[in-house]
């Protein structure tokens, strides 16, 4: 059985209602059948500012409790149910020290997250997390082994800052747009899927904590995700529930994890 880890992260989004991507993880998380889901206990106080980061000193609280959740799973595979894009940093973390560097990371989001802290207009970590990932970011955030730039698929980005497209182009990070979504079916080789729900069309998805318009609608993205033949890894981020939308979300977000779920 795929355990689920409920990390109900909301610091590191830059949204003054942030607080709903806790509700969002447990709403995400409760799909799962009960015994499955082990939560990750993350505090309501916002914290500080600190070297270009909000609420930097929190986010390096709550890491370290995500890292302890995650190392008591093994190797099982984990789903990951978020909060904001930041709780990605530990799981990600263990799929490269589990597979090296045949390991792809699917960055299947709206926005590419590449800001530095130096870079980014917000200061809000959730910009930023993809390229801590890379090696780029906080100390006390960037993780022991980065990944390589060859091993990221940017899907679905449409909405970038300056810094982020100079940054992929510098890198040569492979994009997929929201047109070639089908493409991703293809990849081979161990793979870890980051789902920011703001691919998705907003028409389609209501509870978006940062909607962009021109997205992938749900159901033809689930059918191209189930066909990656090896998930290693995968989380649902970013989910903000709204009362309107709750029973079309809901069947939405169940066709996804079907498709990502491989335990």
């Amino acid at each position: 059985m795929t355990s689920v880890l409920c990390v109900p992260q909301w610091q590191g989004s830059g949204r003054s209602d942030a607080r709903r991507l806790a509700a969002g993880a447990r709403a995400t998380a409760a799909l799962f059948p009960a015994e499955a889901r082990v939560d990750v206990p993350i505090g309501e106080d916002a914290g500080v500012r600190r070297a270009g980061v909000d609420h930097l000193d929190v986010l390096v609280e709550n890491l370290a409790r995500i890292r302890a959740a995650r190392s008591q799973l093994g190797d099982r595979l984990t789903f990951v149910a978020g909060g904001d894009c930041g709780v990605e940093l530990a799981p990600v973390a263990a799929a490269v020290e589990r597979h090296g560097p045949a390991l792809t990371l699917l960055w299947l989001d709206a926005h590419a997250d590449l800001n530095t802290p130096q870079s980014s207009p917000s200061g809000a970590f959730h910009g930023m997390v993809l390229r801590c990932l890379l090696g780029d970011g906080p100390p006390e955030l960037v993780p022991a082994r980065p990944l390589a730039p060859a091993q990221v698929v940017l899907a679905g980005v449409r909405a970038l800052d300056p810094p982020e497209a100079e940054f992929i182009a510098q890198a040569g990070l492979r994009r997929v747009g929201v047109g070639d979504i089908g493409t991703i079916a293809g990849l081979s080789g161990p793979v870890y899927v980051h789902l920011d729900l703001d691919v998705l069309d907003p028409t389609s998805f209501g509870g978006i904590s940062c909607p962009e318009p021109a997205g992938v609608a749900p159901g033809p993205l689930a059918a191209v995700l189930a066909q990656i033949p090896d998930v290693v890894g995968a989380s649902i981020t970013e989910h903000a529930p709204l009362a309107a939308s709750e029973r079309r979300d809901a069947a939405a977000l169940r066709a996804l994890i079907a498709a990502l779920d491989r335990g």
